[in-house]
């Protein structure tokens, strides 16, 4: 059945001492859409419900158009004239409305084309909207961009109104830019993780027994920061966004950086930073090398890379140390993304690497901004982390990702029947830092599942000249061209690393084998390339 959408507005006239009530039906592109109230009363129309943190209302008395937030420990506001509003181009119009002649007026608002119908005759003030409407005016239709529209369909009159209280408590007027932040800031959830904790090597580090949940934790010769995180009980009905700020502290040099957490199947590499390397399974190479806790093994799950990023040349630290004439160095480098599809449990570890050997090393600082999804159907995810050769316990003695060189990563996993909307969120980037080395020479990347190749990429950055002024220790080449400049094997300074979705929608339930293969090029002396990638399957589990 086609639902009646309707935009109801009720208002007290001073002159005839009577309230009244317009409903306004709302469409989109011609389709009904949701019912919404608005309220007018003794001349001032309100624009929200009672329960609405944030409230609306034009007083037509005192011309102002008025938005006060709700915080629960106060009510903030601030007014705008109507005389600030733009005067609206008035056009030709024919269209009656309700039995008043209406007169015609555009405005264009941040691009926006809104087209109202508008009547001066009528004894009734009001508008389905808390601004641009002409001064003692109806608006009896109101269309943004062509596709929304609100039109009147009908004028009653309502008994024994009284207007909320809310509009006599106390307030705090504030500027329209502060009033703004506090809107946005109330819409969603913010968990403060780490405050400027600091990412460092010290060769003496020991690491402190994991006795108090609440504590942050520093592993590997303090390259490593942990700390055990509660989510919301319903953060299934979040979008769920990682906001890490990093600055230097002393090192000036890009590194590689890991947002991880664990599989809630497996706690060894918990274990593993805790108690040392012999607790994670071995991959042993054509190369003759050890690889620890790359790949999925019997029971053992590999870390999931929430998030992959790359510090900058010494942003902050050296900003002083480097002045050059027009170049507004950065304070900070602040990476942020999605990483709703990776969570899986509402208690977890999370922790940040970044690869340095410098006392003084980075700061970062992270949230969690947990944003209410539209929908608050529970979805069950598919995690199943395969592989990562990210070595985040580098201090410790991890081995880097060098395998790739004569040897494939091979890893089995059993893909459950009930999952739907299969795919394998694969991130890769690669490293060698000199003229010929893999960080800045192309080189393919290829994924086979059961014999069959699924995915073959050339994993390349050409845009890392746009992050320049967050690179201040960058070191300036005789052509003009500064390090952090260079394009890169999928990495840039001071920048994310986003990851490819691979669909594996057609795989069946049961047992498969994944293959990674990189065309790693040659070593030279002592210096050596490397891959870090990592790749996690998601899903739906469907009942």
């Amino acid at each position: 059945m086609k639902k009646l959408s309707l935009l109801l507005l009720v208002f007290t006239s001073l002159a005839l001492s009577k309230t009244y009530e317009i409903k306004y039906e709302r469409l989109y592109n011609g389709k009904p859409i949701d019912e919404k109230i608005i309220i007018n009363s003794d001349d001032i129309v309100l624009f929200s419900k009672d329960g609405d943190k944030e409230k609306l209302y034009a007083d037509h008395d005192e011309e102002i158009s008025v938005k006060m937030l709700d915080t629960g420990d106060k009510i903030f506001r601030v007014e705008t004239p109507f005389s600030d509003f733009p005067e609206p181009k008035i056009e030709d119009s024919d269209l009656e409305i309700l039995g008043y002649k209406c007169k015609k007026g555009v405005y264009y608002v941040f691009s926006n084309k809104v087209e109202i119908w508008f009547t001066t005759e009528a004894d009734i003030k009001g508008s389905p909207w808390y601004q641009n409407f002409p001064q003692n005016s109806l608006v009896l239709k109101y269309v943004v961009n062509g596709n929304y529209t609100a039109v009147a369909k009908s004028i009653e009159e309502v008994e024994d109104f009284k207007l909320p209280e809310y509009l006599e408590a106390d307030q705090e007027t504030v500027t329209e830019a502060k009033y703004q932040r506090m809107v946005i800031d109330s819409r969603y959830i913010t968990m403060n993780i780490f405050d400027r904790e600091q990412v460092y090597f010290d060769g003496d580090f020991v690491n402190e027994p994991i006795d108090d949940l609440s504590k942050v934790y520093h592993f590997s010769k303090g390259t490593v920061v942990m700390k055990k995180v509660t989510l919301p009980k319903d953060y299934y009905n979040y979008y769920i966004f990682a906001k890490l700020t990093n600055w230097s502290n002393g090192d000036s040099y890009d590194r590689v950086g890991s947002l991880f957490t664990f599989s809630s199947k497996d706690d060894t590499f918990l274990k593993a930073l805790e108690n040392g390397l012999d607790k994670l399974p071995v991959f042993k190479a054509n190369n003759g090398k050890e690889y620890q806790g790359v790949m999925k093994t019997g029971d053992y799950y590999p870390l999931i890379d929430l998030m992959r990023f790359y510090t900058s040349f010494g942003v902050s630290h050296f900003n002083s140390k480097s002045v050059i004439d027009g170049y507004n160095w950065q304070d900070s480098v602040v990476y942020k993304q999605e990483i709703t599809e990776l969570i899986e449990d509402r208690e977890i570890w999370v922790g940040v690497f970044i690869g340095n050997y410098d006392k003084g090393g980075h700061k970062v600082s992270l949230e969690l901004d947990l944003y209410p999804q539209y929908s608050e159907e529970k979805i069950e995810r598919y995690i199943e982390p395969l592989f990562n050769t990210v070595n985040i316990m580098e201090m410790s003695g991890q081995n880097y990702g060098t395998l790739f060189k004569g040897d494939t990563l091979e890893v089995e996993f059993n893909l459950p029947e009930n999952v739907k909307n299969l795919q394998l969120r694969f991130t890769t980037t690669g490293h060698g830092g000199w003229g010929s080395g893999d960080e800045f020479t192309k080189h393919v990347n290829k994924i086979v599942i059961d014999g069959n190749e699924i995915f073959r990429i050339i994993p390349w950055r050409e845009d890392s000249g746009t992050y320049r002024m967050s690179n201040p220790a960058s070191g300036n080449f005789g052509n003009g061209l500064s390090s952090s400049d260079l394009s890169r094997s999928n990495w840039s300074p001071a920048t994310l690393t986003t990851p490819y979705y691979i669909p594996l929608y057609e795989l069946k339930s049961g047992k498969h084998k994944l293959k990674l293969i990189i065309d790693q090029g040659d070593d030279e002396g002592n210096m050596h390339n490397s891959w870090n990638v990592s790749g996690v399957l998601i899903g739906i589990v469907e009942d």
